[in-house]
Formats: C-alpha cells, sequence, structure tokens
C-alpha cells in the first residue's frame, strides 16, 4: 500500500468513527502534524506509529509481506511458476497499458484472480489451464460488456 492509500484508509476509518485528528493523535501519542501529514499521504511512519493509530482507531494493523492480503486465496505452486513467465508478463503488461494502470499492480490483480478461480476447484492446474483462464480474464478486463 502507498502512502496515499494508507492516508485515505486512515482518513476514512477516523472520519466514519466521528473523531478529529487531535484526538486520534492524543490517544496514539503522536502529534497532529504527523497524523495529518499521514491523512495527506506524506510521511514515512514507523511500525510502531502504525500500530499506535490502529489501536487508537480500534482496528488492528495488518502487515503482509507476500503481497496479497489478509485472508486472500494462497496461490498454487503452479500459478506461481505461471506468473513468472513470458506469456503471463506480456498479457499483464498489455492490459495495464490498455488500462492505463500500473503494471505491477495490474500483475498483482491477475494473479489474485486467478488464485480466487482456482481454490474452489480443489486442484491445481497446468499451464494450459492458467493460461485459458488468463485468456479470459485479460478478455474481460479489456473489453467489458457495455462497450
Amino acid at each position: 500500500m502507498d502512502a496515499v492509500e494508507l492516508g485515505r484508509r486512515l482518513r476514512a476509518r477516523r472520519a466514519a468513527l466521528g473523531r478529529t485528528v487531535a484526538s486520534v493523535a492524543a490517544d496514539a501519542a503522536l502529534s497532529v502534524p504527523y497524523v495529518a501529514n499521514l491523512e495527506n499521504g506524506r510521511g514515512n511512519p514507523t511500525v510502531s506509529a502504525l500500530d499506535r493509530l490502529a489501536e487508537a482507531l480500534g482496528t488492528r494493523l495488518v502487515i503482509t509481506l507476500d503481497g496479497t492480503e489478509p485472508g486472500a486465496p494462497v496461490p498454487p505452486p503452479s500459478l506461481v511458476e505461471f506468473t513468472r513467465g513470458r506469456r503471463f508478463r506480456r498479457a499483464a503488461g498489455t492490459l495495464a497499458q490498455s488500462l492505463g494502470e500500473d503494471d505491477t499492480a495490474v500483475r498483482a490483480k491477475l494473479a489474485g484472480a486467478l488464485a480466487a478461480v482456482a481454490v474452489p476447484l480443489g486442484r491445481d492446474l497446468g499451464e494450459g489451464d492458467w493460461q485459458r483462464l488468463l485468456d479470459a480474464l485479460v478478455l474481460i478486463l479489456g473489453c467489458p460488456a457495455g462497450e
């Protein structure tokens, strides 16, 4: 998550609770300018500061290092291998360009969508299966039905 998204989430949570920046800062033992800067997408918070902010906002801090959201399906080994391949990177890059989005973000979204499809199947898929699923996703995302 980047600083702007972090700030958006902090502000949204605070506003949903009807709290002021000052009250959250006081509960987190942080300065008002520090919290305001974070909400505005600036600053480089420590894990400790984020943990204190989460507690002050009545939630908890969850950190993942593998690029997946908590509770997201764990990708099968064959999918991990497939996403490292040239065909996947090329398709994701083409889609990212056509959507005007970041290539890395599109790759992550596609990998997550493919993993979500595989979980209910209860088995690991082959490269051909992954390619067909990827083709379908690229077709759907690149050419929405309304267009």
